[in-house]
């Protein structure tokens, strides 16, 4: 049976070991609303809360919930355990949350896909794909869509898991979905970067890189942006797949980009993080870490945060790259950072899920599971729900 194989690179950037793992991945959310809005520079009173977080990727690319309140620097340290449900396999998937339901997917042996009821944590229904499943789902009009190592692009039934239709690629797709426009874009370790239809999974377009793709996509403006095994960022025309630009790194770039006025924020295995002009592709900066960034940046308030593999979470000046702070964990950081009302949730390695002060860096909150972490969090409604390779689900709120 083929399984989803993760291959985790060494400090000299090389790739070593095949695990039945999947990369955490990458990228951003999207987050859908319901009668409230963030109180503006007045102060005024919020009018919206955040009911959903469905997908990888923001609209905007940033991974950053203006709309979480219920959870704060201030209460955080009464953040206890709501439910686990266990799954039998890792959960290196990230969750999406909508309408009261957490969509995730489950490597090894397992292979589904799951739904499960976001207050209680039952399940609503699950789908066999066949192998495992380590990109996280996104969730638009009624429709799940998420890859899996069997080379394949689902798109399921919200309220049943009914397949609605699966494309198939020449590669795993451990690449997690982006949705826009009625076009779900996903990458393939076959090379290349697809852009299928919403509604029938007809092939629009796609486009070869020169190896291939662990990298999720972040699309907005009309633009999808990617990296590659090849060493590059991609930008391509989001309606005909056309390169705009690339720019070369010094190593693979397995991280997804975050995207925050006009800058493409990314990651890379010569251990830099760089900021990227998203019109032209210039490099604006690049701040070497001690490792190889994977981890998705989040971008919030002119802060930029990010993980890296030599264990800490750096926070930098989104504008300068100035580093502010940094937390050391206790290993590996391929969790994606997700920044909510002044606080950073990230997962390590270490088999910890934390909770950061996002202006200090100072530890808050933290939870240990009995695995790794590479899921990232999702954070809605005063509950965080995240992944561990222990095979759990978790959902954690206020006692």
């Amino acid at each position: 049976m083929a399984l989803i194989t993760r291959m985790e690179p060494t400090k000299t950037g090389k790739l070593f070991g095949l695990m039945c793992i999947t990369m955490f991945l990458l990228a951003g959310f999207c987050f859908g609303q319901a009668a409230s809005t963030p109180s503006g520079a007045g102060g005024r009173p919020m009018t919206r809360v955040l009911t959903t977080w469905s997908e990888f990727h923001r609209p905007d690319m940033e991974r950053w919930s203006p709309y979480e309140r219920r959870l704060n620097i201030n209460n955080l340290g009464s953040l206890a355990l709501k439910w686990s449900h266990s799954t039998g396999s890792e959960v290196g998937s990230s969750p999406a949350v909508v309408d009261g339901v957490v969509y995730v997917g489950c490597e090894g042996v397992n292979r589904k896909v799951y739904a499960l009821n976001a207050h209680t944590g039952t399940k609503v229904w699950s789908y066999l794909t066949g192998a495992g499943v380590g990109s996280s789902p996104a969730v638009a009009d009624g429709a799940v869509y998420v890859g899996s190592a069997d080379f394949k692009v689902y798109a399921l039934n919200t309220k049943t898991g009914a397949k609605l239709w699966s494309y198939t690629t020449g590669g795993y797709v451990n690449s997690s979905p982006a949705v826009a426009n009625e076009v779900v874009y996903a990458a393939s370790f076959d090379k290349n970067m697809y852009a299928l239809d919403a509604r029938t999974g007809a092939k629009l377009w796609s486009y070869t890189t020169g190896s291939y793709v662990y990298s999720s996509p972040a699309v907005t403006n009309g633009v999808v942006y990617v990296g590659s095994d090849d060493g590059n960022v991609y930008a391509l025309n989001a309606r005909t797949g056309a390169k705009l630009w690339s720019y070369t790194t010094g190593g693979s770039v397995f991280s997804s980009p975050a995207v925050a006025n006009g800058v493409v924020y990314i990651g890379s295995a010569d251990f830099k993080l760089y900021a990227l002009n998203a019109r032209t592709g210039a490099k604006l900066w690049s701040v070497t870490t001690g490792d190889i960034v994977q981890s998705l940046p989040a971008v919030a308030n002119g802060v930029v945060y990010v993980g890296s593999t030599d264990y800490d979470v750096y926070a930098l000046k989104a504008r300068t790259g100035a580093i502010l702070w940094t937390y050391r964990t206790g290993s590996s950081v391929y969790s994606s950072p997700a920044v909510a009302n002044g606080v950073i949730y990230v997962g390590s390695r270490d088999g910890n899920v934390y909770g950061l002060n996002a202006r200090t860096g100072a530890k808050l909150w933290s939870y240990k599971t009995d695995s790794y972490v590479d899921s990232s969090p999702a954070v809605v409604n005063g509950v965080v729900y995240v992944g561990s390779g222990d095979g759990k689900l978790y959902a954690f709120g206020l006692k």
